[in-house]
């Protein structure tokens, strides 16, 4: 099981994402408003600005302050994502 850094020290299994989409449409902000609901929402941006919404085989909805490009990297191995991340 391989681990990525989604920002502010939070990980999640690369395995299980199956989506990172970018959060401003209108869908995907219903879907972010429903999973709070359901109470299946993790906010891993910790009050800063959304930019990426990760979603997982399990249903979850996760939110990130990383931007969707450095957690492709970190997902692909390309960046492990231990320098400073919270810039």
């Amino acid at each position: 099981m391989k681990l990525i850094r989604i920002g502010f020290g939070g990980l999640v299994s690369a395995d299980r994402i199956v989506a990172m989409v970018d959060p401003d449409s209108a869908p995907i902000k219903r879907l972010v408003s429903d999973a709070r609901e359901q109470g299946i929402l993790i906010d891993a941006s910790y009050g800063r600005k959304t930019k990426t919404v990760l979603i997982t085989d399990s249903g979850y909805v996760i939110l990130s302050a990383l931007a969707g490009d450095v957690l492709a990297d970190r997902v692909s191995g390309k960046d492990d994502g231990k320098e400073d991340e919270e810039a």
